[in-house]
């Protein structure tokens, strides 16, 4: 069971320690308690991938020589999965022949400290790696924001969906996706001007980012729509939260834009677990519900639940 050394400040990075020592853990735990970080404990490498997939750590301290799957094998195969590629990875190993640590920068590893490691310096890579993941995530998060709305943008959504939908497909838990619209959006610019409807999009914005949970994400999907990805979450449940959002936005007063009804229409598309869909086609299905919901009178939710893979099926393959 993964362990994790939390301290009263949620917004600690975490740092997750991979080793087979018991004693290198503790060690770790002892040494690295002021430094402003929480320590997860994995102690072989496939417990330690499946952490760093659940956890997203800022970094990883990994051992190379362990039973089973060694560091180089979780190395690998941490680089090849999209959802934890871009984890920097500091090796900790008694290996220290030129072979073994050109083999682990090759695979993508950020650092190399050979054991028994000096504790000070352990403590400056460490602090100088999680500056540089901290800088390169900054820069990150301002390409993937919208400028006008302050949400994710189209580029974000596009990778964040396809990481959700194979962690959907893999570990089979419920997710949705909402298409958002606002309706006659054009009647706001044509009649109050472009100003009003770039405040009419903030707007919508700030409610989406209200109303939605913290696990949701919300982008700005081009123009006046809008696309949220909510994980662990059915269809039913993703149209209740929909439909929470359309009536805030029906009730909120819009500066500028008195005298002119705004509202949404959304769709919704989601699975209760693996889905056959594929990510494009998940999509899909979510805008046939959009336009079906305009077409039925606008200001309304409609989603539908697309169907499982069959579990003997899935086995089968």
């Amino acid at each position: 069971m993964l362990k994790v050394t939390r301290h009263s400040d949620e917004s600690r990075p975490t740092v997750l320690v991979i080793d087979d020592s018991v004693d290198v853990h503790r060690l770790l735990t002892v040494k690295l308690r002021n430094e402003d970080i929480d320590l997860a404990h994995a102690h072989d490498g496939i417990e330690g991938i499946d952490a760093a997939r659940r956890t997203h750590p800022a970094a990883i301290l990994l051992d190379m020589d362990m039973p089973g799957l060694d560091g180089l094998g979780v190395i690998r195969r941490l680089k090849d999965d999209d959802t934890t590629q871009h984890i920097p990875i500091i090796v900790l190993s008694s290996m220290r022949r030129p072979e073994d640590k050109v083999a682990a920068f090759e695979l993508g590893a950020s650092d190399y400290i050979t054991k028994p490691f000096d504790l000070t310096e352990l403590r400056v890579r460490l602090r100088a790696t999680l500056k540089m993941h901290h800088l390169l995530q900054l820069l990150a998060q301002r390409a993937q924001v919208d400028g006008l709305t302050g949400l994710w943008n189209r580029s974000f959504f596009d990778e964040r969906w396809t990481q959700e939908h194979a962690r959907c497909q893999r570990h089979g838990h419920p997710l949705s996706v909402a298409i958002l619209d606002i309706d006659h959006f054009k009647r706001v610019n044509d009649t109050k001007g472009h100003p009003v409807g770039d405040a009419v999009l903030a707007g919508v914005a700030k409610i989406l980012r209200r109303e939605l949970r913290q696990s949701d994400s919300a982008c700005r999907y081009g123009g006046e729509e809008f696309v949220f990805i909510m994980p662990d979450t059915s269809a039913s449940e993703a149209l209740n939260l929909c439909e929470r959002v359309r009536a805030s936005i029906e009730s909120a007063k819009h500066p500028g834009a008195e005298g002119i009804a705004v509202t949404v229409s959304i769709g919704v598309a989601g699975c209760a677990g693996a889905c056959p869909n594929s990510a494009q086609d998940w999509l899909a299905a979510a805008d046939r519900n959009l336009y079906a919901a305009k077409n039925a009178g606008r200001n309304r939710s409609i989603s539908n639940d697309l169907p499982i893979v069959d579990p003997l099926v899935k086995a089968a393959g």
